[in-house]
């Protein structure tokens, strides 16, 4: 079942409990300002956001993520039992499909998956405690980011049809625009930096990144605190994702979600769990900024979108 959240209640909750840090927009950049009165002055029409995740959606990114994590796997030598550690890709799909984030990916294999942490380091024995277990996941996450970062700064290309439509909703006054993603500030801004560019990436209106909040999606926090601070009520804002992950935090956050598939995540039930909208990518299908937010704007935040070139 999928919960919606009542809009500005939840807001308000996250805005008093959490205190976001990072590289999070805490003012609107100067491309809002500069229309700000004659957008008061207008039909009094309240702005809407687009949202977008990184991972598999700006760039796809989840086969590097898994040659970086099994690098570090294999540098810090980890074994359980005579096995060693390795990701495989249909393993990897049904991580990306089920645990938010890297570190609760690691935690999620060895607690559920394996039940028992490896040894690690030519020998070195398995974690015995809580916090020895946090400094081994720690210190893998670190170094699988750096690798992450040099895969990253060699292969990374935007998916088709992102960057036209991010453009076209950075030069709309009435669309505030966001990065939402689970992953790392280090990782998700050398992608942004090496995808969308530096001057782009800068004229976002909110980034919030896996380590400025305290839980992980599946779990709505990082989407309800996206609406907190661009204060726009959650219906009003479209998610673009690509995993059940994603889907379920944009909807549990009272947010539309379109799925830009991808083949890891081809065969999910998005609609079954609420999705809006999913075409296998935005450039393919001719995905337009009018195809989201006219019907929004005409009908209210419920309208059919993307209707005629949805799957």
């Amino acid at each position: 079942m999928v919960v919606r959240l009542p809009p500005l209640l939840a807001v308000t909750a996250v805005a008093a409990l959490n205190r976001v840090d990072g590289f999070v927009a805490t003012s609107l950049p100067t491309r809002h300002t500069a229309h700000a009165s004659a957008l008061s002055a207008s039909a009094g029409e309240s702005p809407y956001a687009l949202l977008f995740d990184c991972d598999g959606v700006i760039i796809e990114t989840e086969e590097l993520h898994r040659l970086a994590y099994n690098a570090a796997f294999n540098e810090f030598n980890l074994k359980i039992g005579e096995e060693p550690v390795e990701w495989s890709v249909p393993y990897y799909d049904v991580l990306q499909n089920t645990v938010g984030g890297g570190k609760n990916k690691m935690f999620f294999h060895f607690r559920e998956t394996k039940g028992a942490f490896p040894t690690s380091e030519d020998g070195k024995p398995a974690p015995t405690t809580p916090e020895e277990e946090q400094d081994l996941v720690d210190r893998l996450q670190a170094r699988k980011t750096d690798l992450y970062k040099d895969l990253i700064a060699e292969k990374a290309v935007a998916r088709p049809g992102v960057l036209e439509l991010m453009d076209q909703a950075l030069a709309d006054d009435s669309i505030r625009v966001g990065v939402c993603s689970a992953s790392t500030k280090a990782a998700v801004t050398k992608v942004l930096d090496v995808t969308l560019g530096e001057e782009r990436r800068k004229q976002l209106d909110v980034t919030i990144l896996g380590d400025d909040v305290s839980r992980l999606k599946p779990d709505p926090l990082i989407y309800v605190t996206a609406a907190e601070r661009l204060n726009i009520d959650p219906e009003r804002c479209v998610v673009i994702e690509d995993s059940l992950v994603g889907l379920k935090a944009a909807k549990g956050a009272g947010m539309r979600c379109i799925i830009t598939y991808t083949t890891s995540t081809e065969n999910e039930d998005f609609y079954g769990l609420g999705c809006d909208a999913k075409v296998p990518e935005l450039g393919s299908k001719g995905v337009t900024l009018d195809m989201i937010f006219e019907p929004m704007k005409a009908e209210g935040p419920a309208a059919d979108i993307l209707a005629g070139v949805r799957d």
